[in-house]
């Protein structure tokens, strides 16, 4: 049962990590923008890391363990997963790097340099360490290696894209406030069963489903849960109407009403037009008022205009 499980667990990895290498690239090739190689990177060496380094010890315990004693084992699953670690360091430069490129911040060839000087000295200790002191647990010493360093680089990233650099951030405040603490619980979700895992397999299992899963995070929302305008010369009315919804958290029967209202219907009219009754409409222009803190039709379609970017001179009705 646990070797179907196992195997299963394998082809669901794998198609996530396609999935995000996948969208990642239509990201760059739709945007065009450093930005988005920065994810793709990103992509392609946490998946490279989580292929050799993390499957890797399950295939070399899997297939290697009938045939060489404990302690060679021990050696060898040791010095093949510190030969992938540098494959992880990165993964870390480049989720820094996209972090601070949606915020807004450029890149910095200095921080890059520093950054893998010092994760590489990091790595060459832990790598004396490993070869040449017996009493030390390297197992325990590189799990503890990716818990520290993984909360550390998730926190210096959820807080690069949450604190904006002189207001360029290059996406939208609600989506920032989403991207931030998102990135800090896939960390949490990815650490917790690493805290508490000794030898169990289901353990081991779902850490690693939690660490193909959330890393899956940011190029699944950057194609299907936001838009950005910024980076494209498509036509912007329609996309900037639903980064206006998205902003005060406007649903979408809620989004039917601003635009009848704004094409300046009456209540007794977007009744009629939607189906609905008229006290149906007063509720959710009620529910609207307060979300985007007006208190007339005129001051919901002039905070509507405010927040379009269409062309100067388009007709203003957004329907």
């Amino acid at each position: 049962m646990l070797r179907i499980l196992v195997y299963l667990i394998f082809i669901i990895t794998v198609a996530m990590s396609a999935l995000g290498i996948i969208l990642s690239s239509r990201l760059r090739a739709k945007y065009r923008t450093v930005v988005f190689s920065s994810l793709l990177y990103y992509q392609v060496f946490i998946y490279t890391f989580g292929f050799y380094g993390i499957w890797g010890q399950v295939l070399i315990n899997s297939f290697l363990s009938p045939l060489i004693s404990g302690e060679l084992l021990l050696k060898v699953t040791d010095i093949s997963l510190l030969l992938g670690l540098p494959f992880l360091v990165f993964a870390w430069l480049m989720q820094v790097t996209f972090s601070s490129g949606i915020s807004g911040r450029k890149s910095n060839n200095r921080f890059a340099g520093w950054f893998l000087f010092m994760n590489f000295s990091v790595l060459l200790i832990i790598g004396y360490i490993i070869t040449t002191r017996v009493s030390v647990n390297s197992t325990v010493l590189m799990k503890d290696y990716f818990i520290i360093m993984n909360l550390v680089y998730s926190f210096i990233s959820a807080n690069i894209i949450h604190f904006t650099w002189k207001g360029r951030s290059l996406v939208h405040d609600f989506d920032r406030r989403v991207i931030a603490p998102a990135i800090f619980l896939v960390m949490i979700a990815q650490c917790v069963p690493l805290v508490f895992y000794t030898s169990q397999p289901w353990l081991g299992l779902i850490f690693i489903f939690a660490f193909f899963l959330g890393n899956t995070f940011l190029p699944v929302y950057f194609t299907y849960g936001t838009i950005l305008p910024e980076f494209t010369n498509e036509p912007v009315k329609d996309r900037s109407f639903d980064v206006f919804c998205r902003r005060y958290e406007i649903s979408p029967r809620e989004s039917d009403i601003i635009r009848e209202i704004c094409n300046g219907l009456s209540n007794k009219e977007i009744s009629d037009r939607l189906f609905i009754s008229l006290q149906t409409v007063k509720d959710h222009s009620h529910r609207i008022y307060i979300k985007t803190n007006v208190r007339s039709r005129v001051q919901l379609i002039n905070l509507v205009k405010e927040n379009l970017t269409e062309p100067a001179g388009n007709n203003r009705r957004i329907m």
